[in-house]
């Protein structure tokens, strides 16, 4: 199954909650008063979940490639660390980085609700707040991720971590081959949303 199937899958399993199923209503009254436009509101939504805040997030995981130091202050504190850089706010005040290995590989969920780390990877895309997401991430998380179009070789160890109200968590994914001597931006490109999450990796160097 493609990314782009399973994200079909779960924006049609996924039930609105209390408050989208609100805010989807606002938004129709506003849209027939001509109020608002859709088109508008899709790509401010857009800029947030997939450009904004997902390259806060890269910025962290370059400056952790490239810098030991800072690496290991992500380690002990990654809130500190983080708030460094200037991300900071809602969702984002207690954080906690992991680190993928040769051995291991890292994947977030929330099991309870969508909880995420807004002022680093920006809007939750909607797959991750659905049901079964957040159910077979924690049962089968290898098939997920195969799902996702990522398979691992069946001795690396997969760990799942629940984010919760009190911590979230930003995966760092371990740095491509061929990246010797780059500049941070230039690294910044590699780091994707989904490979911060878990449910990939980062982008080969070209």
């Amino acid at each position: 199954m493609s990314h782009d199937h399973h994200h079909d899958d779960h924006h049609h399993d996924n039930e609105l909650d209390p408050m989208t199923a609100r805010v989807r209503a606002l938004e129709t009254i506003l849209t027939r008063k001509g109020l608002i436009d859709p088109a508008a509101i899709d790509v401010i939504v857009d800029t947030y979940e997939t450009k904004v805040g997902p390259r806060n997030g890269a910025a962290v995981v370059a400056k952790a490639w490239s810098e030991p130091d800072f690496t290991e202050w992500l380690k002990r504190d990654a809130t500190a660390a983080i708030a460094s850089l200037g991300f900071t706010g809602r969702q984002g005040e207690h954080m906690q980085a992991v680190f993928n290995t040769d051995e291991t590989h890292n994947l977030v969920v929330c099991t309870l609700c969508s909880c995420y780390p807004w002022s680093v990877l920006g809007l939750p895309p909607v797959w991750y707040k659905a049901p079964p997401y957040r159910s077979r991430a924690v049962i089968d998380p290898r098939g997920v991720l195969e799902e996702f179009g990522l398979s691992l070789p069946k001795d690396k160890k997969i760990r799942v971590w629940d984010s919760t109200a009190e911590l979230r968590y930003l995966v760092v994914p371990q740095r491509p081959a061929g990246t010797e001597g780059w500049s941070e931006e230039r690294l910044a490109d590699l780091v994707t949303r989904d490979s911060m999450i878990g449910t990939g990796v980062a982008r080969e160097a070209a």
